[in-house]
């Protein structure tokens, strides 16, 4: 706590003024200290970030629940520039953060996250009792109910973290069809806080635009290809990819819904509404390399009702122990630029290769190229769009009532033209070729089992090992094959060319970030978490630009707790 004399008085008559953290880029122990010395409290956390949102039936108004608006995503979400980052909030909050608040002031806190407000993607599940809807963004999930959390969301709650409500994302985790990333039938078109009606790139679209200006102290993501890694890109914050089996996908909807207030009967019982069991995977977005390092350390883990996670090693590791600002000395990073650079915007290729130039001050070799030897195939395979549908379709099929099929949701979508196809928004064509797949016939596990051999054996684990490699390194637009961390890299000029990129967003755009991505072999996640950290440090390229002004909440902690000689650092 910083103490500032007055000039006009002995120190004895000297109150301390209290400083807080600037929420747009608090961070994770920041908060924890303040609540430590009881500044502020939990309580004050959530008032400040809470907002209750929903939408009728008809989902053509908003309406509001029996509680107060709370300032910083009311100013932002719906309002001002409308970001529409938050679907909804937990009307649970403050009274589970009063909870919390008391069993700190008596026990201590439970961890690093005990008494911190996460914000979920919409399709990772929690119990309807306590007031929140799982809904991946689509009216047919509106009013489902679901027996139990998500396993993440049982670490988090284990753990003592507060979870605030649902983030916005592209619908059914983008997908349905050709549609603009970001929007979805529930919370409408997600946008970035760095220009106006810029694309904020998905799935997890309202998790990147949250973290990145403060709405939530953590956000959570879901990637199965780019999903966690291009909306941190695009919005300038960090985001890790597990290793799938990593993070269990377990304790919500697998692709399983009904529509209605009726019972959600589960895929296994997965309850994280995904694409695909074999490349799903649940990962922390955040302001920074270290919050990301403390969130994944607790939602890692085996789980009973997820199998991929018992291929994770026997101990997981405390990934915050992976923070080093010399971990890439001495490492041997490959570029492999074959295939996956074409097309990438000149501004980007720029800020790339000075990439390379900061790598190598930090003690790393640069192998350049290091190109995949199934770069051509895997650019060519369609191997993961038939493993994809099929998976998608299957998982559905298991609903016991509502919208019990594919085929239903097809209908639904068509037969709810307000809700779910207005104008810029109609098509569903992946929908309706996965209702087309025949289920797990011999084409599917010859495309499994090639996407494993272009992948792995004949890609990434080749690479490594014909070139003695750590680690590869993209933009993080590139990058979407597997273990990822995902660091900011720099923005985009004044002189870039706006194009459209949606009916309601455009891209690229002046001031939007992008990032850079290491990735590498299952369950390298440690290492990988270590030379981003690194990066990052050496970097500091998040601070480097803040989102635009009228984007930023301005509410305070000391708006809340009301000490009026406080001030933000």
């Amino acid at each position: 706590m910083l103490v500032r004399p007055s000039l006009l008085g002995p120190l004895s008559q000297v109150k301390p003024a209290i400083v807080f953290p600037d929420l747009y880029e608090a961070s994770v122990a920041e908060l924890q200290a303040g609540l430590e010395t009881r500044q502020f409290s939990s309580v004050d956390l959530v008032k400040l970030r809470c907002l209750f949102i929903g939408f009728n039936k008809f989902g053509s108004q908003p309406y509001q629940q029996p509680q107060a608006y709370f300032a910083r995503i009311e100013e932002v979400n719906l309002n001002g520039p409308a970001l529409r980052a938050v679907i909804e909030t937990n009307p649970s909050a403050i009274a589970i953060a009063a909870a919390l608040d008391l069993e700190r002031k008596i026990k201590g806190p439970r961890s690093l996250l005990h008494g911190i407000p996460v914000l979920l993607k919409d399709n990772i599940a929690t119990v309807a009792s306590e007031g929140m809807n799982t809904t991946a963004g689509s009216f047919s999930l509106l009013g489902s109910v679901v027996p139990e959390d998500a396993g993440v969301v049982k670490r988090l709650r284990k753990a003592g973290a507060i979870i605030l409500g649902k983030a916005n994302l592209s619908e059914f985790s983008h997908y349905r069809g050709k549609l603009a990333p970001g929007w979805s039938g529930r919370g409408g078109q997600t946008t970035s806080a760095y220009f106006p009606n810029a694309d904020p790139s998905g799935s997890s679209a309202g998790s990147g635009v949250a973290a990145s200006i403060g709405l939530a102290a953590v956000t959570l993501g879901t990637e199965t290809d780019g999903s966690i890694t291009f909306p941190s890109s695009n919005n300038n914050v960090v985001g890790i990819k597990p290793t799938v089996g990593l993070t269990s996908r377990a304790g919500g909807i697998e692709n399983c819904y009904l529509s209605g207030a009726m019972l959600l009967k589960l895929f296994h019982p997965h309850l994280v509404i995904p694409i695909s069991a074999h490349q799903d995977t649940v990962g922390p977005m955040t302001r920074s390399m270290t919050d990301a390092a403390i969130v994944l350390s607790i939602i890692a883990g085996p789980d009973p009702n997820d199998n991929f996670t018992f291929a994770q090693p026997s101990v997981v590791p405390d990934f915050t122990k992976a923070l080093r600002r010399d971990a890439l000395k001495g490492k041997r990073i490959g570029v492999p630029r074959h295939g996956f650079l074409n097309g990438t915007p000149d501004e980007v290729l720029s800020a790339f290769e000075q990439s390379l130039v900061t790598l190598r001050e930090l003690g790393a070799t640069i192998i350049d190229p290091a190109d995949l030897p199934s770069a051509d195939e895997i650019l060519a395979s369609n191997d993961e769009a038939i493993v994809l549908n099929t998976d998608f379709k299957a998982c559905l099929l298991s609903n016991p009532s509502g919208v019990r099929s594919l085929a239903d949701l097809i209908d639904f979508n068509i037969n709810n033209p307000v809700l779910e196809r207005p104008q810029g928004f109609t098509d569903q064509s992946v929908l309706i070729e996965a209702e087309a797949t025949i289920g797990f016939d011999a084409a599917y596990f010859d495309s499994l089992a090639a996407d494993r051999e272009l992948g792995s054996s004949q890609g990434i684990d080749a690479v490594l090992q014909t070139h003695k490699l750590d680690a590869l390194v993209l933009p993080a637009d590139v990058d979407r094959f597997t273990t990822t961390p995902s660091v900011p890299l720099g923005f985009f000029s004044h002189k870039v060319t706006i194009e459209p990129a949606g009916p309601q967003t455009v891209f690229p755009a002046p001031g939007i970030p992008f990032g850079l991505s290491f990735f590498g072999p299952a369950f390298s996640d440690f290492d990988l978490i270590g030379f981003a950290y690194a990066y990052e440090q050496k970097t500091q390229t998040r601070l480097a630009k803040r989102a635009r002004a009228a984007a930023i909440p301005r509410t305070q902690l000391r708006d809340i707790v009301g000490y009026t000689k406080s001030e933000s650092y």
